[in-house]
């Protein structure tokens, strides 16, 4: 049984940080609301208390028991769960005279296991704006900071269970000692054993999945991509040939797409059934031209084939999906948790006939994990390090209406631009590159002739799970090779531009 820590989000930017963070540290870890019971586990061995927008002074500010959970677990307030605990135990937390938002000096003041192999002193990094001003009675000051009186934290006597509190973020990473003093908090406080690895995850996941599916048959539509890669490879492993995989060819594939994907799918040894769909996708995207009704003409064309392609299989119960943590947890509200899927992952709920029961292997886990998942089970490395690539594939990096020669176009210039990257060595540099046909013609000259032709746009950008995204600065001598490649051997493309914009405020896709 794999020790796990529960964070509760009180709705901080920098949760899943902390979820990181932990993972990391080899310690499994799941983010729930604030607002909902923390199941009884018996692998559960401590609770994180988030950061949050609210001042924990307001009257509707997120509330919950930390005197009850210290009972039962350790607990680690960070900046808003430190002020929480602080005023539930009757300390005082008050407004700051002014922000504390960036760097700072954090000093120990007392020794304890929680700060064990720490220098004297390191940088933090601080964002809120109220301030434990006084501790309650039985807790004890650990650090501070030239600006706040109260940096860290613990209690002595006030709870079963060690109760910690930090008015910095140990996640981020100008935190310098952050990630040893959450370890410190894992492994000195709750007892973690740090044993979640790719290869327990794996064993562990196989046999729930053995558990769950018995001798059921599992249809499930594959992308090409990583996720849905390595949920089937680990589905396959539990359930062998009972897992149904259909891969459709929707005519918005990258060049060769298909075929490359299929061979690989072989080498695996999955079973997978490719169903050339392009002409039925194209007719049904005739016309549009708003991103919204792209991705449905797409998300119902799919779902078209997927239950015809379905339907010829008998006694399918299960539909495995390559849903990952990003999806589940990007949409947490404070004031009314939810869930919600990007419609760019999975771009269609299946038919009500149907009534599949679901299978998600991979809902914990983020990207980088599913890659080091996939490099356990033998994945090739280069389908692994593939970039991340939207559901509705080039539709919706041709802006405007969707033909198949635009398609030819785009499907090109993306070749050329995606193997030059290899060439130069700059394609593992980046988190996700790609090519976007724009609705506008421009005069050129090619020879001694006047052209009128389309122009394309070369995104790139590095991340580490998507969250947010910086452009690429990537060299003008590629960029300039790129731009010559496409030009020259491209007909129909006279102009190349590079987008220099980064999320937030623009996405990584335009649409």
């Amino acid at each position: 049984m794999t020790d796990k820590i529960i964070i509760l989000d009180f709705g901080s930017q920098y949760t899943q940080l902390i979820a990181r963070v932990v993972r990391e540290a080899n310690v499994f870890c799941e983010i729930i609301p604030f607002n909902k019971p923390i199941p009884d586990d018996p692998a559960l061995k401590g609770i994180i208390l988030s950061g949050s927008p609210f001042s924990v002074n307001e009257e509707k500010a997120p509330f919950v028991n930390v005197k009850e959970m210290a009972e039962k677990l350790p607990v680690l307030g960070i900046c808003y769960g430190a002020q929480l605990t602080a005023k539930l135990f009757g300390g005082h937390v008050a407004k700051s005279d002014k922000r504390e938002y960036g760097r700072a000096s954090f000093t120990i003041s007392k020794s304890d296991p929680l700060m064990e192999g720490l220098p004297a002193a390191s940088q933090v990094w601080m964002s809120h704006s109220d301030t434990i001003q006084q501790l309650p009675i039985g807790f004890e000051l650990l650090g501070t900071t030239e600006s706040i009186p109260v940096a860290a934290f613990r209690n002595e006597t006030a709870a079963a269970n060690k109760i910690y509190g930090l008015q910095f973020h140990p996640e981020v990473y100008h935190s310098t000692e952050g990630k040893k003093i959450i370890s410190n908090f894992l492994v000195n406080i709750c007892g973690c054993a740090q044993d979640w690895t790719p290869a327990h995850f794996i064993t562990d996941t196989v046999a729930a999945l053995k558990e769950q599916l018995g001798d059921s048959k599992v249809v499930m539509g594959l992308s090409g991509g990583v996720d849905s890669t390595v949920a089937a490879t680990l589905i396959h492993k539990a359930i062998g040939e009972n897992l149904y995989g259909i891969f459709v060819d929707n005519g918005v594939l990258r060049k060769n797409e298909f075929e490359e994907v299929l061979a690989i799918y072989k080498s695996l040894g999955l079973n997978v059934t490719g169903v050339d769909a392009k002409e039925h996708f194209y007719t049904k995207l005739a016309g549009k031209v708003l991103p919204e009704d792209k991705r449905k003409a797409i998300g119902g064309s799919f779902i078209e084939i997927f239950d015809q392609e379905a339907h010829k299989i008998s006694g399918i119960s299960f539909l495995g999906q390559g849903t990952i943590y990003p999806d589940v947890i990007e949409s947490v509200s404070v004031h009314g948790p939810s869930v919600t899927i990007k419609s760019h992952h999975n771009v269609g709920g299946l038919p009500e006939t149907m009534k599949l029961k679901l299978v998600e292997p991979l809902r914990f886990l983020f990207k980088d994990e599913v890659r080091k998942i996939g490099a356990e089970l033998g994945i090739p490395q280069h389908l692994l390090n593939r970039h991340p690539f939207p559901g509705p594939g080039l539709a919706i990096r041709i802006l405007g209406d969707v033909t198949e020669e635009k398609v030819r176009l785009l499907q090109d210039a993306d070749l050329i631009y995606t193997e030059s990257l290899r060439k130069f060595e700059l394609y593992d540099k980046v988190w996700q590159a790609g090519t976007i046909l724009l609705p506008v013609k421009s005069v050129g000259v090619m020879g001694d002739e006047r052209t009128y032709e389309f122009t394309i746009a070369l995104r790139a950008v590095t991340s580490v799970d998507g969250m947010t995204a910086d452009w690429a600065h990537l060299p003008y001598e590629f960029l300039a090779h790129v731009s010559n490649e496409i030009i020259n051997n491209v007909k129909g493309i006279n102009r190349v531009v590079y987008d220099i914009s980064s999320k937030p405020p623009a996405t990584i896709e335009w649409e």
